[in-house]
């Protein structure tokens, strides 16, 4: 019973780890498609730019500097590929969604193909800052220190994007134009800005999450497609536009892939695709629908 319950603890924790990494990368995608109406595909390729950004700024012999440096220069590609595929995705705003996902996913395809070519087909292991490589004990449990900092990261970029989104009038203006665009265009605001501005973040804080995330999920050629789909369901059973929808379904899935994992390895994607299903039974518009930022 004692190795049970210290299987479920490191779980939890795991689990708490990948959903508030998962949130991170998801909560730009769901206020994109939301706001914008723009099915991203490559956003999965954005994240893996990150990891790579980390692989090759860090390399095999960690430094505080370094690790800040990488996350400046994944923020400085964020802003790139957010501003490339504002651009590109620009012309097809008022076409069908099947136009947008094969255009982002012909981009994901030749970034990948791209990152493949500039950092081969073998796995990058990223070593965590200095000081953060060893673990610590947990109700008994060693415990990798770099995960509890993700943990403490992640909690602190969902606090900060809940109280931009609800507490500041930049999330206003957001959330207004997340709910009714024409009527934000109608009072003067270019909800084209304000658009072009939520689709450049939400890159920004997917590069982001590759560099912290990078350590855990190591750059390899095909991640893109595994956080792609994660990022996904999380979307689809938050709600399109909810911050809180996505900090929720994140942490559910966290839960989900790290528990699935460790107790039912054999079906832990059955549980995760299962509880999409139930969801979209019970909720079809997701757990958050029509919550912007995620207010009933």
């Amino acid at each position: 019973m004692a190795n049970w319950v210290d299987i479920g603890v490191i779980a939890v924790l795991n689990g708490l780890a990948i959903g508030l990494l998962l949130f991170v990368v998801a909560v730009g995608l769901s206020l994109v498609f939301g706001m914008m109406d723009v099915l991203n595909l490559a956003h999965g390729a954005v994240f893996v730019a990150g990891a790579y950004v980390a692989w090759w700024v860090v390399g095999g012999s960690p430094t505080w500097t370094g690790w800040l440096a990488a996350l400046g220069v994944a923020l400085a590609v964020g802003a790139l590929a957010g501003g490339g595929l504002l651009l590109m995705t620009g012309p097809l705003a008022r076409r069908s969604h099947l136009e947008q996902a094969l255009l982002t996913l012909g981009v994901a395809l030749v970034v990948a193909e791209l990152l493949s070519l500039a950092f081969g087909e073998d796995v990058r292991s990223v070593s965590p800052p200095p000081g953060l490589g060893g673990t610590v004990s947990v109700l008994g449990n060693a415990y990798p220190a770099y995960r509890l900092l993700l943990i403490a990261l992640g909690a602190g970029l969902a606090v900060a994007a809940h109280v931009v989104v609800e507490r500041t009038p930049l999330g206003a203006l957001v959330r207004a134009t997340v709910a009714d665009r024409d009527m934000v265009a109608a009072v003067g605001i270019d909800a084209r800005l304000v658009r072009a501005g939520v689709f450049v973040v939400g890159s920004m804080l997917a590069t982001t999450a590759g560099v912290l995330g990078s350590p855990i999920y190591s750059p390899r050629p095909g991640l893109d497609s595994t956080i792609l789909i994660l990022a996904l369901v999380v979307v689809v059973i938050g709600g399109l536009g909810s911050v809180r929808g996505a900090l929720v379904a994140a942490l559910l899935i966290g839960q989900i892939e790290s528990t699935g994992r460790a107790l039912l390895s054999d079906l832990a994607s059955f549980l995760l695709f299962g509880s999409l299903a139930i969801v979209l039974a019970l909720r079809p518009r997701g757990l958050f629908a029509g919550a912007i930022g995620g207010q009933h």
